[in-house]
């Protein structure tokens, strides 16, 4: 009998607007989108934002001018989740079909989700109105409260507090529960007593963690988002499995996104930051929640085999030192070859021996995160890719 599995894919994890800054290289520019796959193969997609562009390419080079159909929900209507609209491909092919799923905006009335999408590409906004989508659309409106089914795959929202609206989901497959709660701000009592029932018991809760404490407390408050302590005491109250920190802030480098994590895991144990790329399969043997997280963005990429000392964390927790080699070495990351296996986007340090001057050997000490393991290689070794941070 075979394990159900269901797939989350992140196109796009940055808040308010994309960024193309190369210190925001490492976890993506690209404003929200994520692709759940269920184990009975429905597609749903989570939000709009500019990830959805690479989304669409990716499933039009796969299918051709035909997609399965399609589940989007709409979180809310700001900018940052509606900018892929225009850009998505399949949008364009008339053999296929959408649903859409979000709330009736006060400031829209009636079909909220469908004026939005025709006022994004009103003259003079775009070159071409929404008669160029030859898709089938249907829009649903769904308020917080509301449950529904999607094949296999149980719906269930709740309202979250953030400037003119926005809903969280809660989808429970067969293989495991995910809950998108991206765009809050604790301090409502009756919206967080709602996002703690949406999120109990979640096998991965996706949660806002734009600012920090600091800029919650402070010149933030009011902006509706949230913060990775936040995230962590929800996940806590919940007992929640896994909690991903989303929604960075375009003004958070990779390093500043780098300690928000390492915030976050000093407080909780499964704790990851959102990148592009990053895939989470739920159902894997033994109830595990693995993720692969994506290759590095490197340039200047070239083989090498220097002798190493590495030492770092392993994914239980304890501390290793090890010698080893470095190789395919560029500017940004490495490949190392470990026996032991670090956690996923936990810091190493490596140590490497260079060739110097006159063929001595020169020490080069160097920080990283881990961004992808690659187990079951020779001789007990994993793959291990580092990203350089100094």
């Amino acid at each position: 009998m075979s394990v159900p599995v269901a797939k989350l894919s992140f196109w796009g994890v940055r808040g308010a607007t994309p960024t193309v800054d190369p210190a925001t290289w490492r976890y993506g520019g690209n404003t929200p989108c994520l692709e759940l796959i269920a184990p009975d193969g429905t597609q749903i997609i989570l939000d709009c934002g500019t990830g959805l562009r690479m989304l669409g390419n990716r499933l039009a080079a796969a299918n051709g001018d035909r997609v399965s159909e399609t589940h989007i929900f709409v979180t809310h209507y700001h900018w940052d989740h509606i900018q892929g609209i225009p850009f998505f491909a399949p949008f364009y092919a008339d053999k296929n079909e959408f649903h859409f799923y979000s709330f009736r905006s006060k400031y829209l009335g009636r079909d909220s989700l469908k004026k939005v999408f025709e006022t994004q590409m009103a003259l003079p906004y775009f070159p071409v109105d929404m008669s160029a989508m030859n898709a089938k659309r249907r829009f649903q409106e769904v308020a917080g409260g509301d449950s529904f089914f999607i094949g296999e795959n149980k719906v269930t929202t709740r309202a979250l507090n953030h400037p003119q609206g926005c809903l969280g989901f809660r989808i429970e497959t067969p293989a495991g529960t995910v809950v998108y709660a991206t765009d809050n701000e604790p301090g409502n009592r009756d919206l967080d007593k709602g996002l703690r029932e949406l999120t109990q018991g979640a096998d991965i809760f996706i949660n806002d963690a734009q600012y920090t404490p600091e800029q919650l407390a402070g010149p933030r408050r009011g902006w509706g988002h949230s913060s990775w302590k936040e995230g962590v005491q929800i996940a806590r109250e919940v007992n929640a499995k896994t909690l991903v920190l989303f929604h960075h802030d375009p003004d958070s480098t990779d390093r500043m996104v780098d300690a928000i994590l390492r915030h976050g895991r000093e407080e909780f144990d499964s704790v990851f930051a959102a990148s592009e790329g990053m895939v989470i399969t739920l159902g894997a043997p033994g109830g595990r929640v693995d993720a692969h997280m994506p290759g590095t963005r490197t340039a200047l990429r070239r083989e090498a085999q220097f002798r190493a000392r590495v030492s770092g964390v392993t994914e239980g927790g304890r501390p290793f030192d090890e010698e080893t080699v470095v190789s395919d070495l560029s500017l940004q990351g490495a490949m190392i070859s470990l026996r032991h296996s670090p956690r996923l986007q936990s810091e190493l340090q490596v140590i490497m021996e260079t060739p110097g001057p006159n063929g001595l050997q020169a020490a080069m000490r160097l920080r990283g995160y881990v961004v992808r393991i690659d187990a079951g290689s020779e001789k007990g070794l994993s793959a291990v890719g580092v990203v350089f941070t100094d």
